[in-house]
């Protein structure tokens, strides 16, 4: 409950005061919305999401991205849906926090009516500041105080609602469909108010990407009870927005007014406790999407901490300022939860829309019944096109905001995708069998100062027998780099999130080796810690002496140093690119220059690493018109000019 149902858990708080309070209030309108709010949370969230969607699960991993890493291999362009939905869901993981922490702490004007918006504005963006404050710490011991607070939570949601709805059973006629249809086909304008409806299954999607924390069977079991009490909490609220037949919502918050007076302190704390448990789960599943799409070579490669053994426990510090400050300017623009919500809802429409194409993609590719398939799509898309139709009327009143912070993060997962398919085509790659003797012969040659007794050169190289033309360049002719053994490190992400696997290739005894990783992309790449278990169990196994060369040392049973090299490009100036090319990749080296180094990203020591740039080169220039003269001399036999 703390962690799966902290988003959609809020929606109570702001969902029918969206919906009522665009006109004057009839019951017809009111029975009209709740049933499309039962039919949402129904069709959207139980049948889309917690029955079917929670079985595409990759090793027990849940969300967008793991959905695409079960289905990249069948056709390239599910990379574009991938995107789409990923930069939507990290654009709604920044207006979250805002409304529903703001629509929690705006209960203080039922309790104080002269309270200045300021004053919200202000006590808004503190607690928003706090929480993002203490992400550093990690939220492992913060979260055990999740789930009683949410039971709490939904506990008063159902009692609440319950209290109301036993004043007027007639509400539970909502259940009938027939109502949704009256308003959204028969009532003038009603299809628009589907934009406010979608706001109470956002959290659905967070839902599917949290599926790692809690376990399927976890999250359908706890299902039952969340929705009971979120229908009971939105049916009380709709007897209660009923009672003011013929008037207008106003400034009333149909959630606050559910409640006794004397009971309102206590459910203003409860629900921005709430709010800010919700905002917790959404900044969380940031940090989870932002280390897959960097692993799956969507997103440049930032720093990623670790700040507890919990599985699933990170915290990426760049991500973290880029979001607190999203969120602030969110609160300072809109400054009121009912602004707020024109912004809140259309993009996390856009990425419904992708996990059902991604999703019926993964029904194809596991060979379900086709005609289920075909009605799987057909449904879903009717559905969420629909709700996306109806939020497009929100793009001039607030929308354009999300859309816009979805388009900046999609254009960066484009630029870091299509120019690493572009350095991926253009690397070129030798033989290591090739160089095997020529490197042994470097080994020899006390000529040549050594450089390391351990060189290990990081490599793109996938296939175990090949190395990249750069690195044996760096070897032979930058700067000859003799060595006692040469170790070639590649590291491979694959679709499983927490595979942990090596192979060793011995290109030479005692001389060169070639090692590659195959980490999940939900592992950290600490190359540092992962190599040196490595080499323990090779000299556990005899395959390799890592004792120093220097006889001296030697003797002694000195380990050898080692020397980690990292290869960095750089755009170079002999260039000719194609004009989108040659765009796509100044836009990503621009903002590589903004990111950590190689070697941070792999965790090495960096007292041991040498980083050489290297110029990379799409297209050299052939058409150079420069032509030689001959050096003119005058009678004396001195040249003329300079």
């Amino acid at each position: 409950m703390g962690i799966i149902y902290g988003d959609i858990g809020t929606s109570p708080l702001y969902v029918l005061k969206a919906i009522a309070g665009t006109e004057v209030i009839n019951e017809a309108i009111i029975l009209g919305a709740l049933s499309c709010v039962f039919w949402t949370l129904t069709m959207q969230t139980t049948l889309k999401y917690v029955i079917l969607t929670l079985r595409a699960d990759n090793r027990g991993e849940g969300g967008i991205l793991a959905l695409f890493a079960l289905v990249r291999r069948h056709a390239r362009w599910l990379t574009v849906p991938a995107i789409i939905g990923a930069s939507a869901l990290l654009a709604d993981g920044i207006i979250t926090p805002p409304i529903s922490v703001a629509s929690a702490i705006e209960g203080l004007r039922i309790k104080f009516p002269d309270i200045q918006q300021d004053t919200i504005v202000k006590i808004v963006i503190a607690i928003i500041s706090i929480l993002f404050i203490v992400q550093i710490f990690g939220t492992k011991k913060v979260g055990y105080l999740f789930g009683p607070f949410m039971l709490a939570w939904f506990s008063m949601l159902a009692i609440l609602g319950g209290a109301w709805i036993a004043k007027d059973f007639t509400v539970l006629k909502a259940v009938n469909p027939y109502y949704a249809y009256q308003l959204l086909v028969k009532h003038p304008g009603g299809f628009w108010i589907l934009g406010s409806v979608f706001l109470c299954t956002t959290g659905a999607e967070a839902l599917y990407s949290d599926l790692g924390h809690c376990g399927r069977g976890n999250i359908r079991i706890s299902w039952v009870f969340v929705k009971i009490c979120l229908l009971l909490n939105y049916f009380g609220q709709g007897v209660y927005v009923m009672s003011l037949n013929g008037q207008m919502l106003g400034d009333k918050n149909p959630f606050y007014n559910l409640m006794p007076e004397w009971f309102l302190p206590f459910g203003i704390f409860i629900a921005t406790s709430a709010a800010i448990i919700a905002s917790q789960a959404l900044i969380s599943g940031s940090f989870t999407l932002i280390s897959e799409a960097i692993r799956l070579n969507f997103w440049p490669k930032i720093k990623v901490n670790y700040p507890s053994d919990q599985k699933g426990q990170i915290y990426v510090p760049s991500i973290n300022i880029l979001l607190w400050i999203g969120c602030v300017g969110v609160v300072l623009y809109f400054r009121e939860s009912s602004a707020m919500e024109a912004a809140y809802g259309l993009s996390i429409t856009m990425t419904m829309l992708m996990t059902t194409t991604l999703m019926a993609y993964y029904l194809y590719a596991k060979k379900y019944n086709i005609w289920g398939i075909i009605a799987f799509i057909f449904i879903y898309f009717c559905i969420e096109v629909a709700f996306l139709i109806a939020n497009l009327q929100k793009f001039p009143h607030g929308g354009y905001v999300s859309l816009i912070i979805a388009g900046i993060i999609a254009l960066v997962m484009y630029i870091w995708i299509r120019a690493f398919k572009i350095k991926a085509r253009l690397t070129e790659y030798e033989k290591l069998d090739k160089y095997t003797e020529s490197l042994k012969e470097l080994s020899s040659d006390i000529t040549v100062p050594k450089y390391a007794t351990h060189l290990v050169f990081l490599s793109n190289a996938g296939r175990a027998s090949e190395i990249e033309n750069k690195i044996i360049y760096s070897i032979f002719q930058k700067r000859p780099k003799r060595a006692d053994v040469y170790w070639f490190v590649h590291v491979d992400t694959v679709d499983d999130p927490y595979t942990m696997e090596y192979k060793v290739m011995t290109v030479a005894d005692d001389d060169v080796y070639k090692v590659n990783f195959r980490l999940g992309f939900r592992v950290p790449h600490k190359i540092n810690l992962y190599f040196r278990r490595v080499l323990e169990d090779m000299v556990k196994n005899g395959e390799v002496d890592i004792r120093s060369r220097y006889e001296s040392l030697n003797r002694h049973n000195v380990i050898g140093d080692f020397r980690f090299v990292v290869l960095e490009r750089f755009l170079s100036y002999e260039n000719e690119l194609p004009f989108w090319e040659g765009l796509v990749m100044r836009a990503y080296f621009f903002i590589k220059q903004y990111t950590p180094s190689e070697d941070k990203w792999f965790g090495l020591d960096s007292s041991a690493v040498k980083v050489e740039k290297v110029p990379f080169i799409i297209k050299a220039i052939d058409n150079i018109n420069l032509k030689r003269i001959p050096w003119a001399t005058n009678g004396s036999g001195q040249t003329n000019g300079h």
